[in-house]
């Protein structure tokens, strides 16, 4: 059998909290038998976690403060608009003099990295990258072997207003990581038998976690919906096959060290509602006294309650028809979302760059105040997880309205309006935390970057304010999300001692593998290596 160095197995929303007991059950034998080998750590992403660009941070080796990149979202302001970019920086492992494997990892850009051997943007939770492998016929090869990925359509799913659709989820999943398991293990030990690096990701626990968590949690407010029995048994059971996954790739290529990680914990979806719905219409009617955002009946009846949509019925579609409908170009009418599986053969397999890795965020509802931006002292981002908040400043913004000198008052302002909204349902305050990222320099926020960053307290459907009155309740999008304290490390190998390491940095994740390597990236990277020379068995 070749000599393999360090295998490398990401575990993307791999949720330690929930996992843990999994483990010590016994149900997760081949990760129970990596844990008790291990140096093991907690992983703390710190801030960064607000940024959703972790698995960016662990391609690049890079903090959002190095690659001045806040957020997936960039805010164009001459159009007063903005779009989801994905990555634009090098993965660390591109410059290492080794033979580098990958399968899936999101983020690495591998465009410009020849001797990097793999593929990209396969069944990754959120690639970050256009599909592309090296060489360019390897997606054929994949297709022919294996097919497209086959829970493409699930990978963005929220089936929990249907238990069958759940079920039906919980399957698709497991079809996934099977198809995974084979593919990568070929592509380890019968295409490129030859490597020093592997690095393989798992994106289904991700997928997984946001769509059945209200199975798992008993504190959810939708866990004693029909779904969230059948939830619970599709978590569990990505996990079982995600243990799979790893004892598979460990004992197919027999590694000299592996390294097995999460950069974060899962959790309840506090940020959906609230960030995408809630907060725009909010600073809508503080800046205009107008309102938008018009419930149907059925949902507006009682705040405190948590609207169920109807089965069928998407949240996109639902929350769609809340707002009047915005007019459109014949251009827009045109266009047509073409599926990730088909646009992995139309790009991939030809190994050139696709057309664009820039998505519209056109489907968020805060878009739809996007025609007022100009004229509103603050709104809200579109976002995927906190609420960020955007102020309208004049000198940075092109139609700027607010002065230098009355920014921080109106950030004063506007973190007090925010303060006072509580939540119908527990008749809590919602906001935990306001973060003020432009205080020092507001005329140098780039354009990734909110003046105003709000981690919400809890799964708010609804904001009640003392003058701005009550906003939703609107339904759940996602029922689970990155709200977990910690993700995790496994480091395993001859020379290192198994033990607990307690808790470090996310961002040591990148420095641990390069140093298992004994190299160092041509580019410097953050963090320092998990191994300190007290974990090395002398």
């Amino acid at each position: 059998m070749p000599q393999h160095d360090l295998l490398v197995i990401g575990l993307d929303g791999f949720d330690i909290t929930y996992g843990e007991p999994l483990i010590d059950a016994g149900e997760l034998p081949a990760l129970r038998e990596l844990r008790d080998r291990s140096q093991r750590f907690l992983l703390d992403h710190g801030a960064a976690a607000r940024t959703g660009l972790a698995w960016e941070h662990f391609a690049s080796g890079w903090t959002p403060e190095r690659a001045g990149r806040a957020s997936a979202v960039d805010f164009k302001g001459a159009e007063y608009n903005t779009v989801q970019r994905g990555t634009r920086l090098s993965p660390f492992f591109s410059s290492l003099d080794a033979r580098v494997v990958v399968f899936d990892p999101p983020y690495a850009d591998i465009s410009d990295a020849p001797d990097v051997h793999g593929v990209v943007s396969w069944g990754a939770h959120d690639p970050g990258v256009v599909p592309r492998t090296n060489p360019p016929g390897l997606r054929q090869e994949l297709d022919d072997r294996f097919g497209p990925y086959p829970a493409d359509r699930w990978t963005y799913a929220s089936p929990w207003p249907s238990a069958e659709r759940t079920d039906e989820m919980r399957r698709g999943l497991l079809d996934g990581l099977r198809v995974r398991r084979e593919a990568s293990r070929w592509l380890l030990t019968e295409r490129f038998p030859e490597w020093d690096l592997a690095i393989v990701v798992a994106g289904e626990p991700h997928t997984a976690a946001e769509a059945f968590w209200h199975g798992v949690d008993p504190t959810h407010p939708l866990h004693a919906i029909p779904s969230a029995a059948p939830a619970a048994q599709g978590l569990a059971d990505v996990y079982r096959s995600l243990d799979d996954l790893v004892g598979d790739l460990i004992a197919a290529t027999s590694p000299n060290a592996v390294v097995a990680f999460s950069m974060g914990g899962m959790g309840t979806n506090n940020s959906d509602v609230p960030s995408m719905v809630l907060l725009p219409e909010l600073l809508y009617r503080w800046a205009t006294g107008e309102n938008l955002l018009q419930l149907p009946g059925a949902w507006a009846g009682d705040p405190t309650w948590v609207p169920i949509l109807p089965e069928g019925e998407t949240w996109k579609a639902a929350v769609a028809e809340c707002f009047p409908r915005p007019s459109r170009s014949v251009t827009a009418r045109l266009k047509v979302r073409v599926p990730r599986s088909v646009r992995a053969r139309l790009h991939g397999s030809a190994g050139t760059r696709a057309l664009t890795d820039t998505h519209s965020l056109d489907w968020q509802p805060a878009s739809r105040y996007r025609s007022r931006w100009s004229t509103m002292r603050a709104f809200a981002l579109p976002s995927f997880y906190d609420g960020r908040v955007r102020v309208n400043l004049r000198g940075r913004e092109t139609a700027g309205v607010v002065d230098v000198v009355d920014y921080s008052a109106l950030c004063d302002e506007l973190e007090g309006v925010l303060r006072e909204c509580r939540d119908p349902r527990t008749g809590e305050p919602v906001v935990d935390h306001v973060a003020r990222p432009g205080a020092s320099d507001p005329l140098a926020l780039d354009a990734t970057d909110a003046d105003i960053v709000v981690t919400w307290r809890g799964p708010a459907c609804a904001f009640e304010h003392p003058t701005l009155g009550i906003i939703g309740p609107v339904p759940f999008r996602r029922t689970g999300g990155h709200t977990g304290p910690y993700g995790f490390a496994y480091v395993a190998g001859e020379g290192i001692e198994a033990g607990d390491g307690g808790v470090r940095s996310a961002f040591d994740v990148t420095p641990t593998v390069a140093a298992l390597l004994d190299q160092a990236p041509a580019a410097p990277i953050d963090g320092t290596s998990l191994l300190r020379q007290s974990t090395i068995a002398g």
